[in-house]
């Protein structure tokens, strides 16, 4: 097993001068040297050939002994240094002060086809960083981010990767809704990839603790592999670099909200600085569609986390990053102005995004009316979002008054939509056909434009539970269906035509399916 390595992160950025693997604050510190602890006995589970391409391995790997030892952490990559990163953050708006890598150990950096990829392990041991906690991760948790990172890259939304689910053979013990009803699970361990994996917090970091050289060194460091197109270090560097983080943030949001996911933990540590989504904890996708509805138990009284609130968090993030990178500037107006566009240019982009939901190739002064009136009506009953708008696409125009029965199958009780609320979707449909008669696309062609933006397939949490669930009983066979049919959430795939369905009744207040907490 050859792999091309090529670290820079632990080689160009300063390290903790104390080896000692023990929970402690750090200072000028961008990451700690640490060790995977070694798992009792691993297994794997399941391998992205995708990834293992990526990284220029070749699919045989994936079934040997060295495959399996360095991606559990049994044993550490010749002349590879492994390391936890130093990291701050706000947490449910609260300044959290030093948080780091305190389940997740990077292994190395790989270079292959020009792209280069951060290879970390999640549940791998205890960092410096791990506070309280043991740094390993349980099953349930490790299969939820396996098949959800995998899952959106197929859905078009910017994410972090991964490269294999193994389990460690050891037991962990969690207490899983933070009730006082600690149980041991089975240990898992989580190969992620990205580009990079450094957030919001490690620009944080450095300046809550006034280390403005770090603070450069990290920008600089940052521009130079992930944004070398901004060129070189300097004030109006910084602030590109800014507007560049702000745009890319921006996008994500988009897609989250286009696919209907809700992350669940947007605080400033679980924000990547290159735009992808990062920490698969208590997610989920709306399926009663819901502006308020948020899957993580600990939020779900403040509901700071809600699908709604989502683009607005995003912009609260980026203040706390643009007063993180203030330093390098001085200079308050440049992120002002950038700040400040960014509502107009979320609209912008929603609009856009939605009309393509909707099949409107076109704009129109009236897009905006017609999108809030729609809202509205998907809101008068349990109406699931991912179906509703799949099934759209087979609208007719000119067949207004049979716009009803069209999206039927997305709502949770069909029989119970009255008169008046049914009365109410007519008039949508009817202004729905007006608007398309100003298109010039055909039923056919309208229906696949929405089918390549609207998913058929996304992983519910009822589905990712009844994968764990097998699992637990070591049957990892719905781990691998799932994975495959997630691969095209888009086509039509009939032989899974079974997970294009509403969420049971049974998942409608089952742990793990409707409540999620951040215990891993």
């Amino acid at each position: 097993m050859q792999i091309n390595i090529e670290d820079t992160f632990n080689k160009e950025l300063p390290a903790d001068s104390v080896l000692e693997n023990k929970r402690r604050q750090v200072s000028n510190t961008a990451f700690s040297f640490v060790v995977p602890k070694v798992p009792s006995k691993p297994k794997l589970i399941h391998a992205s050939e995708a990834m293992v391409k990526a990284l220029g391995l070749q699919k045989k790997d994936i079934n040997t002994r060295q495959f399996l030892d360095v991606f559990s952490g049994s044993k550490v990559y010749p002349n590879t240094n492994p390391y936890a990163m130093a990291y701050a953050g706000h947490q449910f708006g609260n300044w959290a002060g030093q948080l780091g890598d305190g389940r997740a150990i990077n292994l190395f950096e790989v270079v292959h086809d020009s792209k280069r990829w951060a290879v970390q392990l999640k549940g791998s041991g205890e960092t410096p960083y791990s506070r309280q906690g043991d740094g390993l991760a349980v099953l349930r948790s490790s299969i939820r981010e396996y098949l959800c990172s995998e899952a959106m890259h197929h859905l078009g939304v910017p994410t972090t990767r991964a490269l294999s689910l193994m389990l460690s053979g050891d037991e962990v013990l969690r207490d899983m809704l933070y009730n006082g009803n600690a149980e041991y699970e089975k240990g898992a361990i989580v190969c992620r990839v990205a580009p990079s994996f450094i957030r919001f917090g490690n620009f944080e970091l450095f300046t809550a603790r006034n280390e403005i050289e770090n603070l450069k060194n990290l920008t600089d460091y940052t521009i130079k592999y992930f944004y070398p197109e901004l060129g070189k270090p300097s004030k109006e560097t910084y602030i590109k670099f800014f507007k560049a983080v702000t745009d890319r943030t921006l996008e994500m949001i988009i897609h989250w909200q286009r696919v209907g996911f809700v992350h669940g933990v947007m605080n400033t540590d679980n924000m990547s600085i290159l735009g992808l989504t990062i920490d698969y904890g208590p997610y989920g996708w709306l399926e009663d569609f819901d502006f308020g509805w948020t899957p993580n138990t600990t939020d779900s009284q403040n509901k700071r986390y809600y699908y709604g609130n989502q683009p607005n968090i995003a912009l609260w993030n980026l203040l706390q990053l643009a007063n993180a990178l203030y330093p390098l500037v001085e200079e308050p107006k440049p992120f002002e102005d950038i700040l400040n566009t960014y509502q107009k240019e979320f609209e912008a982009q929603f609009l856009d995004m939605m009309r393509a939901k909707l099949g409107l190739k076109n704009s129109n002064d009236e897009d905006a009316k017609l999108i809030q009136n729609l809202e509205e009506c998907l809101l008068l009953s349990e109406t699931d979002m991912t179906i509703f708008y799949r099934e759209l696409s087979n609208f007719k125009k000119d067949k207004a008054n049979e716009g009803v029965a069209v999206v039927k199958k997305a709502f949770y009780f069909p029989d119970d939509i009255s008169n008046e609320k049914k009365s109410q979707w007519n008039e949508w449909f009817q202004d729905y056909n007006n608007r398309l008669k100003s298109e010039n696309l055909s039923d056919e062609e309208r229906q696949s434009h929405m089918n390549s933006v609207n998913p058929k397939y996304v992983l519910r949490n009822y589905m990712a539970q009844l994968a764990i669930d097998k699992a637990n009983e070591a049957d990892y066979t719905l781990v691998d269906e799932l994975f495959e049919m997630l691969k095209k959430p888009y086509d039509e795939q009939p032989k899974y035509e079974n997970w294009y369905a509403k969420r049971p009744d049974w998942a409608r207040h089952k742990v793990g399916c409707s409540m999620l907490s951040c215990s891993s």
